[in-house]
């Protein structure tokens, strides 16, 4: 009886081993270094997207508030108007049934829904990354373009001094009333819809960064690292037959 045959491609002790030992200056080699240097990002990349996006989301934010402008110009072009007449001692409704007082309301907020819509398609047109801090601006904003818009739209409007306005225009003449906002909660209107259109579209076609990044963590997915052979030779490959016995 001969003794077995050595296979002649198995590979020594050393050579099963050199994929575990420490790389150059100390650092670990091997698969474990490969995948680590995925899992471990620079801080330096961390803060330089971090100032990316916090001046990403103050421009947005700066240019959604100054958009309250034309929010407040359009509110005081639509809204219906509240029409008064005084008799030189009191001033009245000259329509006690009419519902203008609840028509600016309600335009203002129409507008602000609208306005929000548009906002938030624009900034997702133009950052389809989106963010955390990309939504914060956009909510910000929208909340302070709609404080403009309230603001600018009841400045511009007739004078908020009925008496003076009526000893103005004289006995028996109507006359707009101030354009007011009754209810206050239509000026949150704008970033509601502004936050509902933005995650809607960033849900729907914003960018995978699981499947882009994520996926070839952990050794797995299209784009991840393969690990160095052992060496090792499969079970079929490199076991002695019962021949060579």
């Amino acid at each position: 009886m001969t003794a077995p045959l050595t296979p002649p491609n198995r590979p020594s002790s050393d050579d099963h081993h050199d994929w575990q030992k420490p790389g150059p200056g100390g650092e670990p080699g091997g698969p474990a270094a490969v995948y680590g240097s995925h899992l471990a990002p620079s801080p330096g990349v961390d803060r330089e997207e971090l100032r990316a996006d916090l001046r990403r989301a103050g421009i947005v934010t700066a240019v959604v508030t100054v958009a309250g402008l034309l929010l407040g110009l359009l509110w005081l072009w639509l809204a219906p108007r509240v029409p008064l007449i005084s008799d030189n001692t009191a001033v009245f409704l000259n329509d006690s049934e009419g519902e203008e007082a609840i028509g600016a309301d309600g335009t203002f907020a129409l507008l602000g829904l609208a306005f929000g819509a548009v906002s938030a398609g624009l900034v997702f047109l133009f950052h389809r990354r989106g963010g955390i801090w990309l939504t914060v601006g956009l909510a910000v904003g929208s909340v302070l373009g709609s404080l403009l818009a309230w603001q600018l739209g009841t400045r511009l409007g007739p004078t908020s001094d009925v008496v003076a306005h009526a000893r103005e225009v004289g006995k028996g003449v109507v006359f707009d009333a101030p354009l007011e906002m009754h209810a206050h909660g239509v000026l949150l209107a704008w970033g509601l819809a502004a936050m509902v259109v933005h995650l809607g579209l960033t849900a729907a076609w914003g960018p995978r960064e699981f499947e882009g990044e994520w996926a070839s963590y952990g050794g797995w997915g299209p784009g991840a690292p393969s690990a160095p052979s052992s060496g090792v030779p499969s079970s079929g490959s490199g076991a002695p037959s019962s021949d060579q016995a």
